[in-house]
C-alpha cells in the first residue's frame, strides 16, 4: 500500500485554508495545519486527523520554532495560504504607514521567509510549493482600483516568489502561484462566484497535475495560465 501524501497548510482556521485541509483529507492526505489563534480553530479541530500547530506567520522567531518542531517531516505539499486584505481605504493617501507596512509584510515578505525555512523539507522530485496569490496580482490586467494596495501586495508576492525561486538552484520543487477564483469567504464576500469547495478542489487538482513538472507557474484553480 502506498504511503499517504503529506501537506503543510499555513493559515487554515477558516475560508480557503480550511477548505484545502478538508479537500486533502478527503483525498487521503496527512495534513499539518497552522492557525494564528488556537481558540478560533474549532472547525479545524472538528475534522480530526489534523496535526494543528500555532503560528503567526509575521513572527519570525515563531516560524523558526515551527521549523524546529517539524524538522523531521517531509512534505509533498507546502501551501502558504495566510494573508490579509489590508486597510478599508486602499488609495495611496488613505492608508497609514503602519497599515501599508503590515499588508506588504504579511502578504509578500512573510510567505517567502517561511518558504525559505521549509523548502528543504519538500519532497525531492515530486514536491510542490504553492502560494495563494491572486489574479489581482497581475500587473498586465488593470482592475479593482478599490483594492489597489491589496493588488500591489499580491504583485509583490509574485515578484518575491520569482526572486526566491531563482535562488534555489537545480533541486528546486515545482512552485505554483495560485489564483483561487473569486470565492465566498470572509475576504471574498457573499457576492463572489465560487464556493470554497469548488475552488479548493480545483487548487488541489492543480497541485496534483503539476507535481514533478518543475518550474514556476502562475495559474488559476482551473489550471489556466495568468499573465504576470
Amino acid at each position: 500500500m502506498s504511503t499517504a501524501k503529506t501537506a503543510l497548510i499555513i493559515g487554515a482556521s477558516r475560508g480557503l485554508g480550511l477548505g484545502l485541509v478538508k479537500t486533502l483529507l478527503a483525498d487521503g492526505w496527512q495534513v499539518t495545519a497552522t492557525v494564528r489563534n488556537p481558540q478560533n480553530a474549532q472547525a479545524l479541530q472538528a475534522l480530526g486527523k489534523v496535526q494543528i500547530e500555532q503560528l503567526d506567520m509575521d513572527d519570525q522567531p515563531a516560524v523558526l520554532a515551527l521549523s524546529q518542531r517539524l524538522k523531521a517531516q517531509v512534505f509533498d505539499l507546502l501551501f502558504v495560504n495566510a494573508g490579509v486584505k489590508g486597510p478599508d481605504v486602499q488609495t495611496p493617501g488613505g492608508a497609514t504607514l503602519a497599515e501599508v507596512g503590515q499588508l506588504f509584510f504579511t502578504n509578500a515578505v512573510a510567505p517567502i521567509n517561511l518558504a525559505q525555512r521549509f523548502v528543504g523539507q519538500i519532497r525531492p522530485g515530486t514536491g510542490v510549493l504553492a502560494f495563494m496569490s491572486s489574479v489581482l496580482g497581475s500587473v498586465t490586467m488593470p482592475d479593482a482600483p478599490e483594492l489597489a494596495l491589496y493588488k500591489a501586495s499580491k504583485a509583490a508576492l509574485n515578484s518575491m516568489t520569482n526572486s526566491f525561486v531563482s535562488q534555489l538552484g537545480e533541486q528546486r520543487p515545482t512552485v505554483l502561484s495560485l489564483h483561487p477564483g473569486w470565492v465566498k469567504t470572509d475576504m471574498g464576500g457573499e457576492g463572489a462566484d465560487l464556493d470554497v469547495e469548488t475552488s479548493t478542489r480545483g487548487l488541489v487538482d492543480q497541485v496534483n497535475a503539476y507535481a514533478g513538472q518543475g518550474g514556476h507557474h502562475f495559474i488559476n484553480y482551473k489550471g489556466e495560465t495568468i499573465p504576470w
